[in-house]
């Protein structure tokens, strides 16, 4: 079912391409967004479950820029992975990305779990600017909601032992899906929420195999940015928010010492949907930043 777009009136949905490629041995499906032949490139990483659809707001409020969103392996269109799944399979694979788009270059953003994957793909000298919003900056299974990330685990696990069909049914339930989602939002909008739940009922089963999705849960459980931030010697942006439910806010400020040169933008009354609730505040810290860089 269609919801109305929540931002019509202060941003237009821009036109965009699918391309498609073997990279790094997965079929990798990503989307380039119109702009000015000129316009800097900024590649932009999706969360745990999602695909490029999340990140989309981000696209539509940076129209600027030239923004290329990939799925990543495992979900939306993009193929599953051939080897075993791991963080650093993730970074590599991000790595093959950029250089097979010439965006080697580029600004790079990370959301969620596409925070890990860029921190770790995003290792070593650098000097283009990387922004990591709602970053995971602490394990899960030692953070706030640590029991929860229990019961979850359990849940993968369950889904992965069953049969094909009632483990896919298990994994994708929708009520399971709805019930995250009414957890994560903070809006008081209904319009909003309204839609936010639509795109979650939309893309958030996109998976492509049980074994990449357990896959990746279990990189997004077992591994977190602070591992990575002392070896990414770029600049920074951290955009986190005041109510996030994955990371405590101590744990970004904790974060954002390790990277060698980070800085830290704090967005009140949102949670973890920072990128559904907050696109136009996002999207002004990231101009910020890198007209300083």
């Amino acid at each position: 079912m269609a919801v109305a777009y929540p931002y019509s009136k202060v941003m237009a949905p821009r036109h965009s391409v699918r391309h498609n490629a073997v990279i790094d041995g997965v079929d990798t499906s990503w989307w380039v967004y119109d702009s000015a032949p000129d316009a800097t490139t900024i590649v932009m990483v999706h969360g745990f479950r999602g695909d490029h659809h999340g990140l989309e707001l981000f696209a539509d409020a940076l129209p600027e820029y030239r923004v290329i969103i990939p799925d990543l392996p495992g979900f939306g269109k993009s193929g599953s992975w051939k080897t075993e799944v791991s963080a650093d399979g993730y970074g590599r694979w991000l790595s093959a990305f950029l250089d097979y788009t010439k965006s080697t270059n580029a600004t790079v953003l990370g959301h969620s779990f596409g925070t890990i994957v860029v921190s770790n793909g995003l290792r070593g000298p650098r000097s283009a600017p990387i922004i990591l919003v709602n970053p995971i900056s602490q394990r899960a299974l030692t953070g706030p909601n640590r029991l929860m990330t229990a019961v979850a685990s359990s849940w993968y696990r369950v889904g992965a032992l069953l049969p094909e069909r009632p483990g896919n049914a298990l994994l994708s339930f929708p009520l399971s899906v709805r019930v995250m989602s009414e957890l994560l939002a903070k809006s008081r909008d209904g319009g909003l929420r309204a839609w936010i739940h639509n795109q979650h009922a939309l893309y958030f089963s996109s998976y492509s195999d049980r074994r990449s999705l357990v896959g990746a849960y279990t990189v997004s459980i077992s591994h977190d940015v602070s591992e990575y931030a002392a070896s990414v010697a770029a600049p920074v942006l951290l955009v986190v928010a005041d109510q996030d439910e994955i990371t405590p806010l101590s744990a970004q400020e904790h974060v954002r010492n390790v990277f060698p040169d980070a800085e830290l933008t704090v967005l009140s009354g949102v949670g973890h949907l920072v990128h559904y609730e907050k696109p136009l505040e996002t999207a002004a810290a990231v101009r910020e930043f890198l007209a300083r860089h």
